[in-house]
């Protein structure tokens, strides 16, 4: 099995998921420690963990994601103070490497923990291992290069507290590949569940590539809800002429701020928008010139717009709410609604007013501008 060819040089591919899980980071810690500050008598630490961590850079020199995280903290007096970082890769080269790369980073000693790097498989062991341990509020990186220590059990052992959020890389290419493969079975049994890849089987079966697509990714996400109240965001890689998938990123929280967070930063690194709603994929196609016409057949706002009408008909309630209580689960982020209430107002369809009474000021439309919509 290929391994440190991955680290040869830095893909735009491999740059976009380490911003996404670097600036997610970056997020996520401010919110954690800012809660931290306000309850001092409990834990006042925070935790990156990433499984598979590779040496640390690419061959071309640029940093991966631990050095990034490590980086970023070294820069951060409340960061500093509370990191706790811990490495992992089963190749003895890559953590070797990696403990040196970290060790020669300026400033590392200003981290009251040291980072610590391990060399181990990923197996039933460490699962158990994060089972029956209280974590500290953690962000969870899991990056396979296959889908080989990749399970539910393992993506669960962590969420199951407090301020835990876990991102995990999700081979497309292999597991789409692995379904069907006997020799693989247990894999795709410890990452769907046994009945869950049993009904996803008989699903996908005949279905052409998008359709399939969309179901292995419906199912893998399913399988993630149903373990509790669970917010999930996948993140579409495609290859290089962007005909294909070759895998996703996805991120897990049970926060819906967390998913909020990511939505944005996620939107951000997304290469197309439609109607100003990001595609949340990365498509190296979408930087060559293309035919519009699709474009302009695809309207997704109009059908926002559509939603919102039929969902909160008769009902009166603040931009920040219709915002929450559609979001999840769609391509949209907040900018999405705001401007689709504004044109919903400019047009006499819907009421809008301030808390002071006052009408939504030109060209804006504020996160509590109460909303009425007709019957």
């Amino acid at each position: 099995m290929a391994d440190n060819s991955f680290f040869e040089e830095q893909k735009e591919q491999s740059l976009v998921k380490s911003t996404i899980v670097a600036k997610y980071f970056d997020a996520w810690s401010k919110v954690i420690i800012s809660v931290q500050k306000r309850y001092p008598h409990h834990t006042q630490k925070i935790a990156y963990i990433d499984l598979f961590a590779g040496p640390g850079r690419y061959k071309d020199g640029t940093q991966s994601t631990p050095l990034k995280i490590l980086t970023n903290a070294i820069q951060k007096s409340d960061l500093r103070e509370r990191l706790v970082s811990i490495f992992n890769d089963k190749d003895e080269n890559n953590s070797k490497a990696l403990e040196e790369t970290i060790s020669n980073i300026p400033g590392i000693k200003k981290l009251k923990h040291r980072p610590i790097v391990y060399n181990q498989e990923i197996g039933e062991e460490v699962v158990k291992m994060f089972e029956e341990m209280n974590l500290v509020p953690t962000l969870f990186f899991i990056d396979p290069w296959g889908y080989k220590g990749l399970s539910l059990r393992l993506v669960n052992s962590v969420l199951k507290d407090w301020g835990c959020d876990a991102i995990f890389f999700f081979n497309y290419n292999r597991i789409n590949m692995g379904i069907d493969n006997e020799a693989v079975k247990s894999h795709i049994e410890s990452l769907f569940g046994k009945d869950r890849s049993d009904l996803l089987k008989s699903k996908i079966a005949g279905k052409n590539p998008v359709h399939r697509e969309l179901l292995i990714i419906e199912e893998l996400c399913q399988a993630l809800k149903a373990y509790g109240s669970r917010y999930v965001l996948p993140f579409r890689f495609k290859n290089e002429k962007g005909k294909r998938t070759s895998h996703h990123l996805i991120f897990v929280s049970k926060n819906f701020r967390g998913y909020e967070i990511m939505k944005d930063i996620m939107a951000r690194e997304s290469t197309s928008l439609t109607q100003n709603v990001p595609s949340f994929e990365y498509n190296p196609a979408d930087f060559l010139p293309r035919q519009t016409l699709l474009f302009q057949l695809s309207r997704p706002l109009d059908d926002l717009k559509n939603d919102l009408k039929s969902m909160f008909k008769g009902q009166r309630l603040v931009m920040r709410e219709i915002y929450e209580k559609h979001n999840v689960d769609t391509p949209y982020i907040k900018k999405n609604y705001k401007d689709v209430l504004r044109d919903l107002y400019d047009n006499g369809f819907i009421e809008a007013i301030s808390s002071k009474g006052k009408p939504p000021r030109k060209g804006t439309f504020g996160d509590n501008i109460i909303v009425a919509f007709p019957e």
